[in-house]
């Protein structure tokens, strides 16, 4: 009885794993089945099957790859990438590593500030935002951009905090005896040791900037600052009634996020304190 009790019990988390599987692969598969058919087979064949072999053409990715505007968006978005992760990372790595390794007058106001800074949804700061941008003569320039993926997304600074504070005490000591300096110290033993936790970050920055339409469609309107959200967004409207070329965009668009993961995946999961001194 328990034996079989034990089974059902099993049974029902195997289902409920695959259901969430299917759920999420479901729209994915879909949408690539979609890309190799042509315009016939979208009527004739089921969404959820692929067409007859024969019939399986790669003439949808083709049409999108020689489009103008999709090398614009790669170049745009690889831009920003770079450029926002490359600070998003110094900034945080040094911010938190002040916080959570100095004391100072006022420590908890700014702790706090950051705290709340972190509750308040964008939107109610959009018009100040918008101004500041224009203030600054960014508008419709990459830097736009660029400075608010920096500074309205304070993610990465909670991250390395959590990392930081499970770095033992005993490694800034011992280095400091040895004669390290402060910069040191970060530069060769903290950075190095932040390795998970900037693979995270990179990974959950990068998946939102590349996601993120509605910042470059407000601050970049010019076609030549497309990125592939909105390239993707433009070529939708071009492509009404050709689900199969759009859905070939999509797939392409897709690439670099699997990818990242791809690449970046192995140390997510490392451990936290790895290499640090045991207390």
């Amino acid at each position: 009885m328990k034996s079989r009790k034990s089974f059902f019990v099993q049974l029902i988390k195997q289902l409920i794993c695959l259901s969430m599987v299917a759920i999420v692969l479901a729209p994915i598969l879909i949408t690539l089945f979609a890309a190799l058919k042509t315009k016939a087979d979208m009527v004739q064949t089921s969404p959820l099957l692929l067409p007859a072999i024969e019939n399986i053409t790669f003439d949808n990715f083709k049409k999108v790859l020689t489009d103008k505007y999709l090398l614009i968006g790669f170049k745009n978005t690889g831009i920003l990438l770079v450029v926002s992760l490359f600070f998003n990372v110094i900034i945080g790595t040094i911010t938190a590593f002040i916080i959570e390794r100095f004391d100072f007058k006022g420590k908890k106001l700014v702790v706090a500030l950051f705290f709340i800074g972190m509750l308040i949804p964008t939107f109610v700061t959009e018009i100040a935002r918008f101004k500041v941008i224009q203030g600054l003569n960014l508008y419709n320039t990459l830097a736009a951009p660029i400075v608010i993926y920096i500074a309205s997304d304070l993610m990465q600074l909670y991250i390395y905090r959590q990392f930081i504070s499970n770095l033992s005490p005993s490694l800034d000591e011992a280095a400091l005896i040895d004669g390290c300096s402060y910069f040191g110290l970060f530069i060769k033993i903290i950075f190095p040791l932040l390795a998970p936790a900037t693979a995270t970050v990179c990974i959950i920055k990068a998946i939102t900037i590349i996601n993120d339409m509605y910042i470059p469609y407000l601050y970049m309107p010019k076609n030549k600052l497309r990125t592939l959200t909105t390239f993707l967004m433009n070529y939708s409207n071009a492509q009404q009634g050709s689900w199969q070329n759009l859905a070939a965009g999509i797939i392409i668009i897709m690439i670099p996020t699997v990818l990242l993961y791809v690449f970046f995946q192995r140390y997510i999961l490392a451990g936290v304190s790895a290499g640090a001194v045991k207390e």
